[in-house]
């Protein structure tokens, strides 16, 4: 994802690269060799630089003075989001927004240095987003926009859109230890040397845990980051390379009956060999071009990707005898290539900026793969296929200043999608295998008023897309039951507007509220005896948010987050359903307050997530889930800084995710009860009260 350029007219004020990112990237400013940090507009945006009331830049000290429970929890600072985890630490976060439950990343599309994070046709589950490989001190920005009306913005961003960006230089050398409860330790050190204007930076983390669970996690993490960038602000390039390795062990959700009768500890586990393993390795390069003909952008990348996953989230329903545990393996190499080019122009006599650009990405999956397994050891295969994947698409948007009041933007982006599936399995794979291609034109459209210098409406529009697992669209047979298959379109259009206000009276106070909808040919669906997601009924959204960010104090800083939506399948519903989407979101509250002065910074977080819909007949619902997070940090000396986090510090026992659907146990298969399986919420409970110190020694 990549925003576009403003004209000078409407650039970022000097005072911004402070505000947004701190003391490090005012050094990197005056050595004038930082290509990464690159501003589209100030703060969380500002009145006459931004498109609408739902993007905008989280300022540095947002983002990084929150404490983190793990690395996901950083796109918590974008509104309205929320970041949990229905299984071990290894795994992708569970992701919440605009009132969807966004499962793993499906209409939520994140890139980390200009790399896109979300995975098509996962092993797991469509648009799977792991971000367990960041290192969040090295995150030097945080940018977002919500809804489809970017040109720049493509598949899987819906619902939203997330840019973290990384450092090219550090103000000094640092190695950081921290330790917690249920053994949690982590060691990181980073630092960077610059000669003229090259510049290198490096950093290793290692990290263990076992977290509060019966069952221990023994999470094992490694990750290591290596950058060289050239050039000034104006021209210059980098390439860096990312290598990331974990294993883990996980308590996956379990059967809420089994708590409320004492059968289970809330931290229990049904299936010890739950669990998993990934890596990542990377391997990226930028250059840019900021010239009087205006400003060019050009990057490319290749990953490296391999996963397993072991799952149970049924026990014993499907297979009495060995149980439903189930592996799922992705084995993938990923290559893009992006440019962009943001020109000032003339329209009729009008002021104004045209951006135009170009993207591809591959996917070539060399095994994703569905496996039948006990104990972690492979009973039969379900799926296994080869597939490859290619997705072309060039945009263009023209922005126009029709006065010093209006400016409005009309946009127009292509997307081509082409796939090839080989089905491996024996017996029903070679019906399930076949090639196609899709491909849709996606329109955007937006109007911003300024009434006064002080407020800001904006009127935006557009029609965006997800993609489906191309394996659904090539599907004959049902790999299971060899039943026919219905198939699957592989890109599906979603349709969305909104209204906005911005008022902010000076750089200290900016609050903003948009009313928005969006509507989707076909809604991702999670199903729980598979543990993934599978294309649905069209639905429609619409909600209402609102945010404030307020500096009342030189040392004082409130942010508020408020967000509500509804969220329903259109049309009939089939015999014995409704038209709730189960597990929508529909109420969210966020609010943080910070404190940074002298050798003291500290931050307290206040999430809450409302009750929603389990069913699509609204009968059972969700319990709602506060969490209250602390942390502090003080500077001894220059060189010592020492730290305190507090998770959950109300001790609250929430649940991190809830899901309805039926499940057997070996208790029940043996006392006869469990029938056609018992009906139940299925939960991961959010983790108890926990601290971690750290001491962070700077050279």
């Amino acid at each position: 994802m990549n925003f576009s350029s403003r004209a000078a007219s409407r650039l970022p004020r000097p005072w911004l690269l402070g505000a947004l990112f701190g003391s490090a990237a005012a050094c990197a400013q005056q050595q004038s060799h930082l290509p990464e940090i690159q501003i589209v507009g100030p703060r969380d945006a500002a009145i006459g630089t931004a498109d609408s009331a739902s993007e905008g830049a989280v300022e540095r000290e947002s983002f990084q003075s929150r404490p983190k429970l793990r690395p996901g929890d950083i796109v918590e600072a974008v509104p309205g989001v929320v970041a949990t985890q229905h299984s071990g630490d290894g795994k992708a976060n569970q992701y919440f927004l605009r009132g969807f439950n966004l499962d793993h990343g499906t209409d939520f599309a994140v890139t980390v240095d200009g790399m896109p994070v979300n995975m098509p046709t996962h092993g797991h589950g469509q648009g799977y987003a792991d971000l367990n490989f960041l290192i969040p001190e090295l995150v030097s920005g945080v940018r977002y926009r919500k809804g489809p009306y970017f040109a720049q913005s493509g598949d899987f961003s819906l619902a939203g859109s997330a840019s973290l960006d990384y450092f090219s230089a550090l103000e000094s050398p640092f190695a950081e230890v921290t330790v917690g409860s249920h053994d949690f330790r982590r060691l990181l050190a980073a630092g960077s040397r610059t000669v003229q204007d090259q510049t290198w930076l490096g950093a290793i983390e290692l990290e263990g845990n076992n977290g509060p669970w019966n069952v221990p996690e023994n999470l094992r993490k490694t990750n290591a980051v290596l950058r060289y960038s050239q050039g000034s602000q104006t021209r210059g390039f980098s390439v860096t390379a990312m290598a990331y390795k974990s294993q883990w062990t996980s308590t996956d959700q379990v059967p809420e009956r089994l708590i409320d009768s004492g059968e289970l500890p809330r931290f229990g586990s049904l299936n010890p060999t739950d669990g998993g393993k990934t890596q990542r390795i990377s391997l990226s390069g930028k250059w840019f071009d900021k010239g009087p003909g205006g400003d060019t952008e050009f990057s490319a990348y290749a990953i490296g990707y391999r996963f397993d996953l072991f799952s149970d989230f049924t026990y014993f329903l499907n297979n009495p005898v060995n149980g439903d545990q189930f592996e799922q393996t992705d084995r993938r190499r990923i290559f893009g290539a992006q440019g962009s080019h943001a020109m000032a122009n003339k329209i009729a006599g009008l002021d104004g900026l045209l951006s135009f650009g170009a993207q591809w990405r591959g996917d070539r999956i060399g095994e994703v793969g569905l496996y039948d397994t006990e104990a972690r050891q492979r009973l039969g295969t379900v799926r296994n296929d080869k597939v490859s994947q290619d997705l072309f698409s060039v945009y263009g948007q023209q922005l126009v200043n029709f006065s010093d009041r209006w400016r409005g933007y009309v946009g127009l982006r292509g997307d081509a999608l082409r796939y090839n599936v080989q089905g491996r399995e024996p017996v029903y794979g070679p019906l399930n295998g076949g090639k196609g291609h899709d491909s849709q034109l996606s329109p955007k459209f937006g109007l911003a008023f300024s009434p006064t210098p002080a407020h800001e409406f904006y009127l935006n529009a557009g029609v965006g897309f997800h993609s489906n697992d191309v394996r659904g669209a090539v599907i004959a047979a049902d790999p299971r039951s060899g039943l026919p298959a219905d198939r699957v379109p592989a890109l599906v259009k979603g349709r969305g507007a909104e209204i906005g206000w911005r008022f902010q009276p000076d750089e200290d106070l900016t609050a903003t509220v948009a009313l928005w909808k969006l509507g989707l040919a076909s809604e991702l669906v999670y199903v729980g005896d598979a543990g993934t997601t599978e294309p649905g009924r069209a639905s429609t959204r619409r909600g209402l948010e609102a945010t404030l960010r307020w500096k009342f104090d030189r040392a004082w800083r409130l942010e508020v987050d408020a967000a509500v939506s509804r969220a329903r399948f259109k049309g009939a519903a089939p015999e014995g359903e409704g038209n709730y989407i189960d597990n929508a979101v529909e109420r969210v509250l966020a609010a943080g307050i910070t404190y940074a002065e002298g050798p003291w910074t500290a931050s307290l977080r206040l999430r809450y997530m409302g009750p929603r819909a389990l069913d699509t007949l609204n009968n059972v619902r969700s319990r709602a889930a506060t969490l209250l997070n602390f942390g502090a940090r003080y500077a001894v000396d220059k060189r010592l800084t020492l730290g305190l986090d507090v998770f959950n510090l109300a001790g609250r026992k929430g649940n991190d995710i809830e899901y309805y659907y039926a499940s057997c146990t070996a208790g029940e298969v043996a006392s006869g009860t469990c029938g056609g399986g018992v009906n139940d919420r299925h939960i991961h409970p959010m983790e108890p009260r926990s601290v971690r110190v750290s001491a962070r020694y700077t050279f």
